[in-house]
């Protein structure tokens, strides 16, 4: 299999079949974000005949094992679904090819690259198997998104997200805790939940901000542009945004980003998540949860 660099998936698609289909991040700019800073270029595509020849490992290998049928693929990189309407298609194409039992494809995205298709490539798109997209839309506070460079702003999140809708193609979320900075996480979290209760987010994903010294961020809080949230605020804004969602999805802490990791379906278990966080803002220490932050060298 042709990988290259760390590869990153969500922890949902740990079944799935992992093909590289993009390298690095067309956007690279994301104030926190070093992710991506082991590649020595910023973004490319990789090469078809490499993904065609990984299909055809893939089908050799699960053939040899006896397996049971690849049902789904997620394409690797830090936003596949950026690629051309065209490219996803031959991509799609070479994975029903190869692998007839797959029923979807997944991938991480970018609000923008939602932006640059057409509804009627979107329909098509989810008609090639293309559903389940994870997208990073961090946070709901446009300030904050604007800060740190995102690249677009909560209406944006609130328009592509319905046009995802129309396409019938399901998306989840990653909700980055603490992207707001000090004293104003909780503020972040209900202007969060007020975006993600007008969309149909099959999951939020909650990730702890992690600040390394080769990030950007890190610069600007040596320069005292912005300062990060105590850990015990981190906790009390992922309580804030999960008393203000109203949606029926799933919730989830899973990522080593998390020193505490839970998962829950709303309404349903809502007073268990809220009840858990407040043991922990009650019963551990700053001191133990600065511990742990330290102890994530990498992401």
């Amino acid at each position: 299999m042709h990988y290259t660099g760390t590869i990153w998936r969500p922890p949902y698609e740990a079944t799935s079949l992992l093909l590289e289909t993009t390298v690095g991040c067309s956007h690279h700019k994301c104030k926190f974000c070093t992710l991506y800073h082991d590649l020595p270029f910023k973004f490319r595509m990789s090469p078809v005949e490499h993904m065609e020849s990984d299909l055809r490992e893939a089908r050799r290998t699960f053939k040899a094992l006896n397996s049971k049928c690849i049902r789904r693929v997620f394409l690797t990189g830090a936003n596949p679904f950026v690629l051309s309407y065209n490219k996803l298609a031959v991509i799609a194409e070479l994975i029903h090819k190869y692998l007839p039992s797959v029923k979807s494809i997944g991938s991480f995205a970018r609000i923008t690259d939602v932006t640059s298709k057409t509804s009627e490539q979107l329909a098509g798109l989810r008609g090639l198997g293309y559903d389940g997209l994870t997208i990073g839309m961090e946070t709901g506070d446009d300030e904050a998104l604007r800060f740190m460079n995102k690249g677009y702003t909560s209406a944006d999140i609130y328009e592509q997200c319905h046009r995802l809708d129309a396409a019938g193609i399901h998306y989840n979320f990653f909700y980055l805790v603490s992207i707001s900075g000090a004293g104003r996480g909780e503020m972040g979290a209900k202007l969060t939940a007020e975006l993600c209760n007008q969309t149909h987010p099959v999951l939020i994903g909650a990730n702890m901000l992690t600040i390394y010294p080769d990030s950007e961020l890190y610069t600007e809080i040596q320069h005292g542009n912005w300062q990060e949230e105590s850990e015990l605020e981190k906790y009390k804004e992922i309580r804030t945004l999960i008393e203000n969602l109203q949606i029926p999805t799933i919730f989830a802490a899973m990522g080593a980003s998390n020193a505490y990791q839970f998962h829950g379906q709303l309404p349903k278990d809502k007073k268990k998540l809220l009840s858990f966080l407040d043991q922990i803002i009650e019963n551990v220490s700053e001191e133990e949860l600065l511990q742990y932050r330290k102890s994530v060298h990498h992401l």
